[in-house]
């Protein structure tokens, strides 16, 4: 029943769904308090809405954005608590009382004091918002943009200026037990100074030497910028948050290029949830800034998912358009008609160009190019089975099994993910395997964000790990090398250490103004962080038993680093299953929409050499009996030739591919550019002639 009302409140979790009944019970009971009245009750319960307000905004809970739409927001329920008291002092017949008077006098001029700290905060955020924001760009020495006021006068702003009122409500409240006013007096005193205060402190940040120049000013400069730097190739991307991740799989890939790479974000989300780079980013919010921005040296643009607002660089016809991708799968999405929008679609092999023709969805066979994927390159490839004990299982070696679902979809069809229909016994059954296996659990970070149901079914997969976890750990069969764990944790924590100081603050300036300001990235740092983050996956592995059951969520460790450590994957039709081909270690693929065998694999070329499973799971043995037994593993060879069908071959590498594909299509694009430019000028000459 909890877990129904958290889902239909759309909250987080227990602790915050009592959060919010006790605010929405205590305003009643606030009432109540002042009709009786009851100064102890009264202040119970103002107390009791205070701190479940105050910890609902710290939470970001999604109840009180809802609030604000039914007229029941932030100002309103801080007013309706002071309406609220005046109420209880009226009804201790302190009418005629000063402490009456004071208090009604307090909160007027405490709400007179909202409309120029809200304008003033207004009035900073909106003149230090800049038309773009970036990365990597020097704008220090080209514009004058001054630091951003205290985080602590603009964060959360509202909340704090409001709740300056507590120190009224106290005092009035201890005014109205004692039948003494001055306490309430001073109460009354401190809210209005310190209100006033803040409006004060503020003051200063909207004058002429607080604020960045204008619109027009920043963008000729970021202009100057582009004609000096001259990129050629850009990455562009637009998308929600969720979708970051989409980008951030080609920042290496970018860092990589021949050309001068450049970045172009369209939602200022995308660039505050970004990975650290040394390519320049530029975040254009506005599609008419985009479309005037001074690009004519780029040549090439990739884009990374097909979007509507892909439209305000398409149209410029001096670059060629390339869609990248964000993954190479069978699924839809991966042969989406849009495509025949872009000059050149690329495809990590062939597999993906045969997708195509068999879609007919008007993408050109001469308009497909194979250049591999280079984001594969961290993938190790398989050994085979190592030989000895490895984690203490009284039978020696312990294999690990990694279930790596993907989401449900935008469209819930509940043949996108296993999770639903066989998550369950899928994780039951490596649990109960026998010998024994390790079972590491990677969730797509979209889960549960469409179906309900995906969401309860990802959490009965990870109780059931848990749980699975913490029995195993009192297994005799299995015993921890606790020397060594605590000195990996040590090492955990020194890297961590290091990281943070390298990084200093450089993700938390004041504002996105002075981030755009100072947000080069120091090259020695970022590459020491880059070997630092290396050695950080490594310790994390050794931190706990080779044998312990593991939730792995977050960004880190990767997916990549998790097929790393593993010796099979459990998975559904996505790109993860093209991937981890790349390792040459068994998989099996769940057919959820259970079409069959044969039609399962004549839909989905990437699933030719893996176990399918059906919903029971009742297929898993295969897959684990190859892993224990390599040499008699039936699908070793067609794992092979399906690799280099899927991805292309390993000569030469494919970042080697891609700056090939890169130069090629910048010289058409340049020729292009050319005849073009030809064309114009015989036109032109043409008609002086006649004239």
């Amino acid at each position: 029943m909890i877990s129904t009302a958290i889902r239909v409140a759309r909250v987080g979790s227990a602790a915050e769904l009592a959060a919010a009944v006790l605010m929405l019970a205590g305003f009643p009971a606030i009432m109540v308090a002042a009709l009786i009245p009851s100064v102890p009750a009264f202040a119970a319960a103002t107390a009791v809405t205070y701190l479940a307000d105050h910890y609902l905004h710290r939470q970001g809970s999604y109840l009180i954005n809802r609030l604000s739409k039914v007229r029941a927001g932030l100002s309103i329920r801080f007013l309706i608590r002071q309406l609220l008291l005046i109420l209880l002092l009226a009804r201790l017949d302190l009418s005629d009382n000063l402490i009456f008077y004071g208090a009604t006098a307090c909160f007027i001029a405490f709400y007179g004091l909202q409309a120029p700290h809200g304008a003033l905060v207004t009035l900073i955020r909106n003149r230090r918002r800049l038309p773009v924001a970036t990365r990597n760009v020097d704008l220090a020495s080209r514009i004058r943009i001054p630091d951003a006021p205290p985080m602590g006068l603009l964060n959360r702003s509202a909340e704090k200026m409001l709740h300056l009122d507590l120190a009224a409500v106290v005092g009035i409240l201890v005014a109205a037990a004692m039948d003494f006013a001055l306490p309430g007096f001073i109460g009354i005193g401190v809210t209005i100074a310190l209100g006033s205060l803040y409006v004060l402190a503020l003051m200063p940040y909207v004058s002429r030497k607080k604020i960045p120049p204008n619109a027009d000013e920043v963008l000729a400069t970021v202009d100057d910028w582009l004609r000096d730097y001259k990129p050629e190739t850009v990455l562009y991307f637009s998308g929600s948050k969720d979708s970051a991740y989409q980008v951030n799989m080609w920042l290496e890939t970018m860092e990589q290029l021949d050309s001068r790479p450049l970045i172009i974000l369209r939602e200022r989300v995308i660039l505050q949830n970004l990975a650290p780079t040394t390519v320049p980013v530029i975040c254009v919010p506005g599609g008419v800034h985009l479309m005037n921005m001074d690009l004519s040296t780029v040549r090439v643009a990739l884009y990374a998912a097909n979007v509507g607002k892909n439209i305000h660089l398409l149209r410029v016809p001096t670059m060629k358009h390339v869609f990248i991708g964000h993954g190479d799968s069978d699924k839809l999405a991966s042969v989406n008609p849009f495509s025949k929008a872009y000059d050149e679609v690329w495809t990590a092999g062939r597999a993906g160009r045969d997708r195509y023709a068999i879609a007919d969805v008007g993408v050109r066979d001469e308009d497909i190019v194979e250049v591999g994927r280079p984001q594969l390159a961290p993938i190790q490839k398989w050994q085979g089975t190592p030989e000895g004990p490895r984690g203490g299982a009284a039978d020696g070696y312990c294999p690990t099994v990694l279930y790596a679902p993907t989401w449900e979809g935008w469209d819930g069809d509940p043949g996108n993910t296993s999770l639903m229909l066989a998550g369950e016994n899928i994780v039951k059954k490596l649990l109960k395997a026998d010998p024994p296996v390790r079972v590491l659990y990677k969730p797509h970070p979209f889960t549960g964000t469409v179906l309900a149901k995906a969401g309860a079914a990802h959490q009965k997969v990870t109780a059931l790990i848990e749980t699975a976890a913490t029995e195993r750990a009192t297994d005799p069969r299995f015993q921890a090398d606790a020397a060594a764990q605590v000195a990996a944790k040590a090492e955990l924590a020194r890297i961590e250490a290091r990281i943070a100081v390298l990084a200093g603050n450089g993700g938390d300036k004041g504002d996105e103004a002075e981030a755009s300001r100072d947000g080069v990235v120091d090259v020695a740092k970022y590459e020491e962080i880059a070997r630092l983050r290396g050695e950080w996956n490594d310790a994390y592995w050794r931190s706990f038993p080779v044998w312990e059951h593991r939730v792995v969520t977050g960004a880190e460790p990767r997916l990549y680093d998790c097929f790393n450590v593993s010796d099979a994957m459990v998975s559904d039709i996505s790109s993860v299953v093209s991937d981890f081909i790349a390792s040459g270690k068994p998989y099996a693929v769940t057919d959820s929409a259970e079409v069959g065998t044969e039609e399962f694999k004549r839909q989905n070329t990437a699933v030719r050499a893996a176990t399918i499973l059906s919903n029971s799971a009742a297929e898993l043995g295969e897959l684990l009996h190859a892993v224990r037994d390599p040499a008699a593993d039936p699908l070793a060879e067609d794992r092979v030739e399906l690799k280099q069908y899927l991805l292309g071959p390993d000569e030469p590498t494919s970042i080697e591919q891609f700056n090939t594909a890169v130069a090629n299509l910048a010289i058409k694009a340049e020729a292009r550019n050319v005849g073009q430019e030809s064309r114009a000028a015989a036109s032109a000459a043409e008609a002086t002639t006649k004239a």
